[in-house]
């Protein structure tokens, strides 16, 4: 009885697989069935493009050469692939190694002319007399600016028909455009590090200068404050000053903030009040270096300075969901709206003196720039001014964005 039961279970057991196998096999050619031919081909394509385009967008180098040549063969559908710049062959696919010469003769020449141009036997001549290569097209590689900066070449074991001629003509303006896409990421990072060092040149003649003074009225008087105050100094433009590092985190720029306002409080004494209410969920946010300081910076010297008796500076950033909402306030003289519209069409222009009242624009109008540059032309500073009545400057940060974060 016994071993009829274990019959009988181990060919239940047998049937339960063989049913989960069947039911996995149908379920798989039913997912397969749901694409087409043209749609699985369309995949391969899409897949393979983006294989290439990923270190084709860190520029035409050695490197990037060597990862992106193996898929853009497969998009030509070559025998071989090279990609050349004007002094070298950068990488070469599959076959016709031995004909490097001639292909990056042939390279150089599309770079200085900047046209196509299809090779037959007669210019491939070869001594090898199993040499499978009959032919060649080589089509240049346009940056950002319609530069040819190399040349794709696709190397063929039949003289080039004219598919592969087009194949390999799409193929190179594809990759021409992922190369300009990435001649402007290094121009738009090129750009942000100009943009911080123009802050950098605003803060520091007049920062500087006031701080050294305001430290310089403790050495006697109160030598320890004078140490600490010196201290924080240095901490300031250590951060303020940094090398590496285009975002920082919300936390790290209100440390800095405090330490201004330190040196500012020595100077101002009772006459400057500080208000903060900072919502600590927000504190690890990731913002562009240096786009709240130089707002707190123009509340003190612009707003408060001029200002009789006491004068506030609020510092407001709370949690709005997935963003980060953020003002800097103060009650200080304000500007008429329409000097202010005008200070910034005058930087626009690159009209604007620094050392008048449009130098006070620098800042808002930096900062402003950096916020749409990064995080889109939804997120840009919001001013809010009038003769007498204060300024108040918002901003909207996304809490996570693509590419964005602190240190980068």
């Amino acid at each position: 009885m016994g071993a009829n039961l274990s019959a009988v279970v181990g060919v239940v057991s047998l049937v339960t697989a063989l049913t989960a196998a069947l039911l996995a096999v149908l379920r798989l050619r039913a997912r397969r069935g749901i694409a087409t031919a043209t749609q699985r081909a369309t995949y391969e394509v899409l897949h393979t493009a983006g294989l290439a385009a990923e270190p084709l967008r860190a520029g035409l180098s050695e490197a990037g050469a060597a990862k992106a040549v193996r898929h853009l063969r497969a998009l030509v559908g070559a025998a071989g692939l090279a990609l050349a710049d004007a002094d070298r062959l950068l990488a070469l696919d599959g076959r016709g190694t031995h004909h490097g010469e001639q292909l990056l003769a042939a390279a150089q020449r599309t770079v200085e002319t900047g046209r196509s141009t299809v090779l037959g036997e007669q210019e491939l001549h070869c001594d090898r007399v199993d040499c499978p290569i009959r032919g060649a097209v080589v089509a240049p590689l346009q940056g950002a600016d319609g530069r040819v900066v190399g040349a794709l070449v696709a190397i063929a074991d039949s003289p080039p028909p004219p598919g592969l001629v087009q194949a390999t003509l799409e193929t190179a303006h594809w990759a021409g455009n992922q190369l300009a896409l990435a001649e402007l990421d290094s121009s738009r990072e090129r750009l942000a590090r100009a943009e911080i060092r123009a802050l950098r040149a605003q803060i520091s003649p007049h920062f500087i200068y006031n701080a050294l003074t305001a430290i310089g009225s403790f050495v006697r008087t109160d030598p320890e404050r004078a140490r600490e105050l010196i201290l924080e100094f240095a901490e300031f433009t250590r951060y303020s000053f940094r090398a590496h590092g285009e975002f920082t985190t919300l936390a790290e720029e209100l440390r800095s903030i405090d330490r201004y306002l330190t040196i500012e409080r020595a100077r101002f004494g009772d006459r400057l009040q500080v208000r903060l209410q900072i919502a600590p969920e927000v504190l690890p946010v990731t913002l562009p270096f240096l786009c709240l300081q130089p707002l707190v910076e123009n509340a003190v010297r612009h707003g408060l300075s001029r200002k009789p008796g006491t004068g506030m500076v609020s510092i407001e950033a709370r949690d709005a969901g997935a963003e980060c909402h953020i003002t800097v306030e103060d009650d200080g003289v304000g500007m008429d709206p329409t000097t202010l519209t005008a200070g910034i069409a005058e930087l626009a222009r690159g009209t604007g003196d620094p050392g008048d009242d449009t130098g006070q624009h620098v800042g808002l109008s930096n900062v402003d720039e950096r916020l749409r540059s990064v995080f889109g032309d939804r997120f840009g500073l919001v001013v809010e001014t009038g003769l007498g009545s204060g300024t108040k400057v918002s901003m909207r940060v996304p809490k996570f964005h693509p590419g964005v974060r602190a240190g980068s």
